[in-house]
């Protein structure tokens, strides 16, 4: 059979498994198992525990329950509350500052957890209220929330960019480090949006909070401080040279807890046990994701798909912009229905090797994909952040949540776009740092 129609069949499969209620992991081992079967026999299942074990066999993954664990600490306190307060302290006077804050908090609340859910619940439980309280739009006050939970897939350092470094074999701190300067500019991209609209709507003098004293500013600071910090010396370690990522994340994970029980008073048991818990199940999610993928990988290597897709697009004769245009569409319909884990693990070893040779740089590359996972999970049928949303607020209508979250995904567009003008913005900071990529 020719590999390339063989792998539109193995494409509708794995659609239709996916489809029907699984699990992303168990859904890709049932689509691998089945195929292996048909057209190597059962003797090729005998490979599959080795591939499966050896595919997490490595050093580097260490970091993504470290980070997760760090991340659960932050959201399991008030760190999200006091961050939203203490950005609405400093900018409360300055026109639509409110949404500004807002939107603020969430880069540093997602940076902080990497968990976009989690930015959601805890920048949105208290911002989206008061923004409403103080007249901004529904649409807005959703919608800016919604985008801005994104922001932690993109912003290191981010689970979601180590996934695509062990899944391409790339430098987790080169990763780290493209996503600086495009998350920097989702986030002014965001503010822009939210500050022109808000005027358009309600005009901004109407928006103003209450004035606070400069000792009223600077006494919640050392709740917030020391978070930041964490993340600074994470980073710090990661890029002098002085640690691994797997070793920042475990001296970043154990002083987030301790920065939990000491200024948070988390000292119960049964309070850090839902920490450790769902750190844990979080964590083998989507370890496991990783391991069925690269049985995954290997069914499709061994059925000389991966092989015959890549020769057949590189006989292309196509402009490499429209070669990437592609790709993109791709990467945004995927993205509406598969969590980005499981995109990155699917498509990344798959595309990687393409998009090289047709000249972009892998970096710069990891930097679009994560924007267009970003759009995914503000974007429907999945859309998780807009169900949080929905969660926080039930008397806003999903309908109001969504429309609020498009100028937002127009944003990622533009945003991707400025990337391909200038890919600078997403290569310039890690050979900076770090020197040329070889």
């Amino acid at each position: 059979m020719d590999p390339l129609f063989l792998g539109a069949i193995v494409a509708i499969a794995t659609i239709v498994v996916l489809f029907s209620g699984v699990s992303v992991a168990t859904g890709l081992l049932i689509v691998s198992a089945g195929f292996l079967i048909v057209f190597d026999g059962m003797s090729s299942l005998s490979l599959l525990p080795e591939i499966f074990f050896g595919k997490l066999d490595n050093f580097a993954l260490l970091s993504i329950p470290m980070f997760i664990i760090m991340g659960a600490a932050i959201a399991s306190t008030r760190a999200g509350a006091d961050l939203y307060e203490a950005l609405d302290r400093w900018l409360t006077r300055v026109p639509g500052g409110l949404v500004v804050s807002n939107l603020g908090a969430c880069a540093l609340f997602a940076a902080m957890s990497g968990s976009s859910p989690a930015t959601c619940a805890a920048i949105g439980k208290m911002g989206i209220p008061e923004m409403r309280k103080r007249g901004y739009p529904d649409g807005v006050a959703a919608g800016s929330i919604a985008a801005g939970g994104t922001l932690g897939i993109l912003i290191p350092p981010s689970v979601t960019m180590i996934v695509y470094g062990i899944a391409t074999e790339t430098s987790i701190g080169r990763l780290f480090l493209a996503g600086v300067i495009p998350g920097l500019l989702l986030v002014a991209l965001f503010m822009a949006w939210s500050v022109y609209s808000t005027w358009r709507k309600r005009g901004l003098e109407v928006l103003a909070g209450r004035s606070f004293t400069w000792r009223e500013r600077f006494e919640i600071m050392p709740r917030v401080l020391p978070f930041l910090l964490i993340i600074l010396g994470v980073l710090y370690a990661m890029y002098g040279g002085v640690a691994t990522p797997s070793e920042t994340a475990a001296v970043g994970a154990l002083l987030c807890l301790l920065i939990a029980m000491i200024i948070y008073r988390l000292w119960s048991f049964s309070s850090l046990w839902v920490v450790l818990r769902d750190s844990t199940r979080e964590s083998v999610m989507i370890l496991f994701i990783i391991g069925a993928a690269g049985v995954f990988s290997y069914m499709l290597s061994s059925l000389f798909i991966t092989q015959s897709i890549a020769e057949w697009i590189g006989t292309l004769d196509v402009n490499r912009w429209v070669l990437m245009l592609a790709i993109n569409v791709f990467l945004l319909i995927a993205g509406f229905f598969l969590p980005p884990v499981a995109v990155i693990l699917m498509a990344a070893p798959i595309l990687l090797p393409i998009v090289t040779t047709a000249g972009f740089d892998p970096y710069w590359f990891a930097v679009v994909l994560t924007i267009n996972m970003e759009i995914g999970l503000i974007s429907p049928p999945v859309g998780l952040n807009l169900y949080v949303i929905n969660g926080i607020a039930p008397d806003i209508k999903l309908k109001t949540i969504l429309w609020g979250s498009m100028p937002f995904v127009l944003c990622m567009v533009l945003a991707i776009i400025l990337l391909c003008l200038m890919p600078g913005l997403a290569t310039w900071l890690p050979n900076a740092v770090m020197g040329p990529a070889v």
